[in-house]
């Protein structure tokens, strides 16, 4: 049974490497304009830059030096983000998530008793471990940063320092809500237990906080950087949120969080990675 059941995920991380071990074309292949768009770009150059359209994520040029500057520019898109919603902007994105969240949070307690009243998810856990799944989305981005400079490709470096630059703002935006929220986690009440009053309730540290999933968050901004950088194999996004989702799914299945943990923590870490890291 187990062997059936972690096949899956063993495939999808092996895809992982293949992609990183495969031969690849030469970097202006990866980031070569689209046909025709060469010959009309210095007829556009004029109307692109009026208009302040944000740059292409595979257009991006990334180095160890630029890493302070973005981290930064970052932290200030990230935190001034209310002033954004004052203006009047970004208000369906931030409603669905809103929503989203408070339809979870509505409906753990019932979802977090059948999960944890069921032995069908034992041997997927035994799989996707906490320590295995964070070791997964450490290791991707570091395997794909050491082959890329074996073979000297510029493009999968920065590909990797993007997916980094993502990590570490998830982790300040998490520690930050974690302190905040202090929110006790599924496996500090009985498995039948009625599972109320979970805030500013954990017996642990803020780090042990549960809301919301650092592991959810950070996998989906780090497959999010994948999927946005290698858009034109289609199967990277498959495999990437296929992954995330897996990881996300055993937090849940785990009694480590709770489903609305799961849920904002996949929905910040994807807007981080798309929406800010990606976007300058």
């Amino acid at each position: 049974m187990i062997h059936s059941l972690a096949r899956p995920y063993f495939i999808a991380a092996a895809s992982f490497l293949v992609f990183t071990l495969s031969p690849v074309a030469s970097q202006a292949q990866w980031i070569s304009p689209e046909p025709g768009r060469t010959q009309s770009s210095n007829n556009t150059s004029a109307s692109t830059s009026s208009t302040h359209a944000p740059p292409d994520p595979s257009d991006l040029e990334v180095s160890w030096r630029k890493m302070p500057a973005r981290f930064l520019h970052d932290e200030k898109d990230m935190w001034l983000f209310p002033v954004k919603l004052a203006e009047g902007k970004h208000w369906l994105p931030t409603a669905i998530i809103v929503g989203g969240t408070a339809a979870f949070l509505k409906e753990d307690p019932p979802l977090e008793r059948k999960v944890r009243q069921t032995d069908i998810f034992s041997e997927y856990n035994k799989v996707l471990t906490s320590s295995i799944s964070g070791g997964l989305i450490a290791v991707v981005p570091a395997g794909f940063h050491a082959v890329s400079l074996l073979r000297h490709d510029s493009y999968g470096q920065g590909t990797s320092l993007l997916a980094g630059e993502a990590v570490a703002n998830d982790a300040v935006l998490m520690l930050v809500l974690k302190a905040i929220t202090r929110r006790a986690r599924p496996s500090e009440f009985p498995p039948n237990g009625a599972y109320n009053d979970t805030f500013f309730a954990t017996r642990n540290s803020f780090f042990g906080s549960s809301f919301p999933s650092a592991h959810a968050m950070m996998s989906f901004s780090v497959a999010t950087v994948f999927v946005q950088r290698y858009k034109q194999h289609k199967w990277v996004s498959y495999v990437a949120y296929a992954l995330a989702t897996a990881i996300s799914f055993s937090r849940v299945t785990t009694g480590a969080h709770f489903p609305s943990d799961v849920f904002i923590g996949a929905a910040t870490g994807f807007a981080i990675a798309r929406f800010d890291v990606l976007r300058h």
